[in-house]
């Protein structure tokens, strides 16, 4: 898993004025709306007593209270209230938990998971479909039993098509995949490439059969660091352009969320059909993405074979092994253990830690089934 990255961890319009409870690389993290309809995210622990702060509720001003002893945090992870101080006692400096910057863009909310400063973060991926008033969105979810990089890959996987996904998307009888060539920077890679797709049925079907039918169709394949997937369809009778959000809930199990857009039947009443195709792709997908072996992504990229046809899984398996190299990958460093018995949790960094020295180890964090006798680390 890589830090230092927006992670996209709600869809924009389930984050109202209530404490709401994400989860994403192996950390729980609480997130709501402001007064002013910006959105804060915190680590999902009271440093009291560990109290799950999402199943409190607002107090104040824009402040979040823990459901156990009260203790109220502003949207910056500092604590600005202990009940239970008598009037005049001060509140320790290091009283506070781990906030995170937070972006509301593209119908998603970002979260910076990760401790770089403003100017050395990646980008957020620009997705223009959703600022075209030609295409409406429609969105869906699901979770998968595993990793999120092996559902990532699934999708830049053109040639897995006409066998898992036969006549639904794929051709049985036209399986070659000619040579592409990829574009992008550090951030990203795409390419065009050529599919020869059955007729559409159904809905679509009906409209497709009103034009001529073409030998291939352009699909843009694409992957966006960290987590996510576009993939592009140019249909005879418009366009469909899907972006999936591969959310690692933990090294197995991964929280998929997809955006799709089209600019055609674009009244809401096509909504329903356009899900439901939706998840009858994703759903062909899944038995084969959670049988594989091994579960993780190989670090060696010689430890699986490769032909032309997985350049794009190439090129990000390539990528990910230098940002490993620079330290962004989730190691040791984030892991707090606990011992009776022993079990481990993830604690990402925030911008605060780097920008307070002295606050470094200011907020302890422990798993579950931790003991007195053996204190978790803090993260740095």
């Amino acid at each position: 898993m890589l830090k230092n990255f927006w992670y996209a961890v709600e869809f924009g319009h389930a984050v109202g004025r209530r404490p709401r409870k994400v989860t994403c690389l192996g950390q729980d993290f609480v997130i709501w709306r402001r007064r002013d309809g910006r959105i804060a995210c915190l680590s999902d622990l009271c440093v009291h007593r560990g109290g799950a702060l999402s199943m409190g509720t607002l107090a104040g001003d824009d402040s979040i209270a823990c459901p156990y002893h009260g203790w109220e945090y502003g949207p910056d992870g500092g604590c600005v209230k202990i009940p239970a101080n008598p009037p005049g006692r001060g509140i320790p400096s290091k009283a506070r938990v781990d906030a995170y910057p937070v972006i509301e863009r593209y119908g998603m909310v970002w979260a910076f998971l990760g401790d770089l400063p403003e100017e050395e973060r990646p980008p957020i991926p620009h997705i223009p479909q959703h600022e075209d008033p030609a295409f409406r969105a429609v969105y869906w979810e699901t979770t998968v039993d595993a990793n999120y990089e092996r559902t990532l890959e699934n999708v830049v996987d053109a040639a897995h098509t006409p066998f898992v996904h036969g006549t639904a998307f794929g051709n049985p009888d036209r399986p070659e995949i000619p040579d592409y060539e990829i574009t992008g920077d550090d951030w990203h890679a795409e390419a065009d490439i050529l599919l020869s797709p059955p007729l559409p049925k159904g809905l679509w079907g009906a409209l497709a059969r009103r034009r001529p039918r073409a030998e291939h169709v352009v699909v843009s394949n694409g992957w966006y660091l960290p987590n996510i997937v576009k993939l592009h369809v140019r249909l005879p009778f418009g366009d469909l352009v899907l972006y999936d959000h591969n959310i690692p809930l933990g090294q197995n199990r991964t929280l998929v969320k997809i955006v799709g857009y089209r600019n055609f039947f674009t009244g809401r009443w096509a909504d329903g059909n356009a899900v439901k195709r939706i998840e009858k792709i994703f759903e062909q997908d899944r038995p084969v993405v959670e049988n594989q072996r091994p579960e993780l992504l190989p670090f060696d990229l010689s430890a699986e074979l490769h032909i032309r046809s997985d350049a794009l899984q190439v090129a990000y398996r390539r990528r990910r092994r230098q940002l490993m190299d620079r330290g962004w990958w989730v190691g040791g460093d984030d892991i707090v253990t606990g011992d009776v018995p022993r079990r481990e949790a993830t604690v990402i960094p925030s911008p605060a830690r780097r920008d307070n020295p002295d606050l470094a180890r200011a907020w302890v964090h422990r798993s579950r089934g931790e003991t007195v006798n053996e204190p978790a680390r803090s993260a740095e």
